[in-house]
């Protein structure tokens, strides 16, 4: 089984828009390749969503903090038991309101390298029911021990992967003095995120830092907050948008990032989307949060 999830929105103008639907398309494709199911035509599946958005409009809230959640489920429907590749299929979508993701304005992490999420030739960068039944587990152990969510970690080296179900992102000076923004790369482990993309790319369309895909570990990280030179730390993704890290609970001891979160300046941002059809020439206003410099 994989899935997707996006959402739908209800502007100022009271349009309702998607938000780079198609990379979820893509992705969507990808994850249904490595799972053995058959390909799909991905415009017209999109089609398919906008036709369903268009008779639900009424669920669409009038909002900025609640929105349409669209889940595209992909699954075998083969009439005997076995692991074999499917000759059969069902694509359906299924969707419902979408609220705040957590309950605080930050959120605190537990890290354990006992668990990981994904390994080198594995699913990681799939979206399929799996990787989040397997978390669970990890997931109890760090509310038991006063977190919210599990920050990934991966190797020997303990290197961070993803928080929760979020990619991460390290604002910081780095080991050579430059403002950098680092979120480790999509090396098989990690989920391509739709969020963590347009990160990357208006930032490096800014052109205030530097942006990086490169690995970052627990003791870099560590070494960074003793020497004060971590600026933010946050989580991306559909559901939480972008949510800061609060502290990170590992070996031990509780390494407390909220002394360093400087709060989110808000800034309309306007992404154009280049689909086609009803998604054409249309523009789509997100509050992305814009790292202040210290």
């Amino acid at each position: 089984m994989v899935f997707e999830g996006l959402k739908v929105y209800r502007g100022d103008d009271n349009k309702l828009r998607l938000f780079r639907p198609m990379l979820n398309m893509n992705r969507m494709a990808s994850s249904a390749k490595k799972a053995c199911l058959p390909a799909f035509d991905q415009p017209e599946f999109l089609e398919c969503i906008r036709r369903l958005v268009e008779i639900d409009q009424d669920w669409v809230p009038h909002s900025y903090n609640a929105s349409l959640y669209i889940r595209p489920t992909f699954i075998s429907t083969e009439q005997s038991l076995g692991v074999k590749k499917p000759c059969r299929a069902l694509l359906y979508v299924i969707m419902c309101l979408a609220g705040t993701y957590f309950n605080t304005n930050a959120a605190s992490l537990w890290a354990d390298p006992k668990y990981i999420r994904a390994w080198k030739g594995g699913t990681g960068d799939c979206k399929m029911g799996g990787n989040y039944g397997c978390s669970l587990f990890a997931l109890d152990e760090a509310v038991d021990n006063g977190c919210q969510q599990v920050l990934w970690l991966y190797g020997d080296d303990h290197q961070i992967t993803e928080a929760g179900t979020m990619n991460v992102f390290l604002f910081w000076i780095n080991e050579d003095g430059e403002e950098e923004l680092a979120t480790p790369p999509l090396d098989g482990i990690i989920l391509p995120g739709v969020t963590r993309q347009s990160i990357l790319d208006l930032t490096r369309n800014w052109g205030e830092f530097k942006v990086s895909e490169r690995y970052l570990t627990m003791s870099q990280l560590c070494s960074a907050l003793k020497q004060q030179r971590v600026k933010e730390m946050f989580g991306s993704g559909t559901a939480c948008m972008i949510c800061p890290i609060r502290h990170i609970a590992y070996n031990g001891q509780v390494r407390n990032l909220s002394n360093i979160i400087l709060g989110f300046k808000k800034t309309s941002v306007e992404v154009e989307v280049s689909t086609q059809g009803f998604y054409s020439s249309k523009s789509v206003k997100v509050l992305i949060s814009k790292l202040l410099k210290v």
